[in-house]
């Protein structure tokens, strides 16, 4: 990879990597840091990186410094409960984004991180694969189970307003 290709990728695959690391780990300052260091890893390797799976590579090494920022800084979660009115109300856009983001964060690392880049990214189920270390078959089980329990969370009685 030269360094016409390395600032090629940059201004195509940066705004996408960010949003991928934002999406899981919902902190701008923390998905910046990850996403420069993924910049920064292929930067220091570009000499082994084949252009045409840079956006591949790219994805794989952010993935892996998310988990491994995750695992560091996992907190503890407070979960409080209330009673909700149980008439249905329309939600505007934004309720609907924090309601999808709510369904999102019930989902563990793996299958959120399969759910964004299949659904929200457009990645095939090889890609996919190689990017988290998955077999296209796994992929497909794990994506599929994702799916569901996104559904049933987005379907029940609490979590309708």
């Amino acid at each position: 990879m030269t360094e016409f290709e390395y600032n090629q990728c940059v201004t195509l695959y940066a705004d996408n990597v960010f949003r991928f690391i934002m999406k899981n780990i919902g902190h701008e300052a923390d998905a910046r840091d990850i996403v420069q260091s993924a910049f920064e890893k292929m930067w220091l390797n570009k000499q082994h990186v084949i252009t045409e799976k840079s956006k591949s590579y790219l994805f794989t090494v952010a993935y892996h410094q998310m988990i491994d920022h995750i695992r560091k800084t996992k907190k503890t979660k407070i979960v409080s409960s209330f009673e909700q009115d149980e008439r249905v109300v329309y939600q505007t856009n934004n309720q609907l984004k924090e309601t999808l983001m709510q369904a999102l964060n019930q989902l563990n690392e793996t299958q959120k991180s399969l759910v964004l880049l299949k659904d929200y990214e457009g990645y095939n189920y090889q890609e996919i694969g190689e990017i988290m270390n998955l077999s296209e078959s796994q992929v497909k089980v794990y994506l599929h189970r994702a799916r569901l329990q996104l559904r049933n969370y987005l379907v029940s009685k609490e979590n309708i307003s």
